[in-house]
């Protein structure tokens, strides 16, 4: 079995009587990309500043590449890009000097800085900005331009630390085609943010914290039906609604929730059993359906959300209002 790119195990990190993280543990294998989520001061950027070599644990420790990060955070460093949800730029630089300025910060040096400025700049598209003072280019290309930043020393593993948040849907997009770009490459991405359904999309695999501790840990689809005990179905049909509700009356574990044009939203409550068994478990219900001359024309499960899996999750977490 190969060495995890990433391990971190049992991670605490105590600010006096507050727990931020609490015994942390995961492993990420080499050229995953893996979403961090949770909500506001669950411990995401905490535990990503650990992993940079930016923060000392209070206890366990964490492995990046084989190395303890505690006590071997050089070599950590030279294999690592860290892109911080903020970072600021400076008065009357352009892009290129912005960019020149850090590479000579990675001891890169003559011929071989100009070409990996070039190359980072040709990837995140940012040579027609060559020259455009930072401070004039709009959200969405500072982004790609710390992304151009953090990739200046070919770094194994990146860490990004909500790097899509505040742009608007085109640059969401050109931003997603990079992360999958540099997976082709290899490189394993360690990357949080709140906008779940991009995370869905470009993961491998998902880490779901809370108050410090791991919730959950899967892909999407493990994610967003972890714990149902349900399956919702949306179906079109030809007969009327009060059909419809006779043929619910007489289904034990089937419910209406509510009416669809030209169609109802079904719910299918599942035990243990037929759980294993979903599609056996919708297959007769649309025979069932059929039987009933209910003239079903289209039958399809509704996904949940990961955002629906989010607040549910949390949901089951907080404790009841105090009356």
């Amino acid at each position: 079995m190969s060495r995890p790119m990433i391990k971190v195990e049992n991670l605490v990190r105590n600010f006096g009587d507050f727990c931020a993280v609490d015994h942390l543990s995961f492993e990420i294998a080499a050229g995953e990309v893996v979403g961090f989520i949770g909500a506001n001061g669950a411990g995401k950027t905490t535990t990503m500043r650990m992993m940079t070599t930016l923060d000392i644990p209070t206890g366990g420790r964490i492995e990046i590449d084989g190395f303890d990060v505690q006590n071997f955070p050089d070599p950590v460093q030279k294999i690592l890009g860290w892109m911080p949800d903020y970072f600021g730029t400076y008065a009357n630089v352009d892009v290129w000097e912005y960019l020149d300025f850090f590479a000579r910060a990675y001891d890169l040096r003559g011929a071989a800085r100009a070409k990996r400025i070039d190359e980072v700049m040709d990837f995140t598209d940012l040579i027609p900005l060559s020259d455009r003072p930072c401070g004039k280019i709009s959200k969405g290309q500072k982004q790609r331009l710390c992304l151009a930043r953090t990739l200046l020393s070919d770094p194994k593993v990146l860490i990004l630390d909500e790097p899509a948040a505040g742009l608007d849907p085109k640059a969401r997009v050109e931003f997603r085609r990079l992360v999958q770009l540099l997976q082709e490459q290899g490189k394993t991405i360690f990357i949080s943010s709140h906008i779940l359904s991009e995370l869905g999309e470009m993961c491998d695999n998902l880490l779901f914290i809370d108050d410090g501790k791991l919730v959950h840990q899967g892909n999407s689809d493990s994610l967003k039906y972890s714990g149902e005990a349900f399956i919702q179905v949306e179906v079109r049909l030809l007969a009327p609604l009060v059909e419809v509700e006779r043929w619910v009356e007489t289904q034990a574990h089937i419910h209406l929730q509510g009416e669809m044009r030209h169609g109802v939203l079904l719910r299918l409550d599942l035990d243990a059993e037929q759980k294993l068994q979903e599609r056996e478990v919708l297959c007769a219900a649309l025979e069932s359906m059929y039987q009933a001359k209910l003239k079903p024309y289209n039958f399809h499960r509704r996904e949940q959300k990961l955002e629906d899996a989010f607040i549910n999750m949390l949901s089951v977490k907080a404790p009841p209002l105090q009356k």
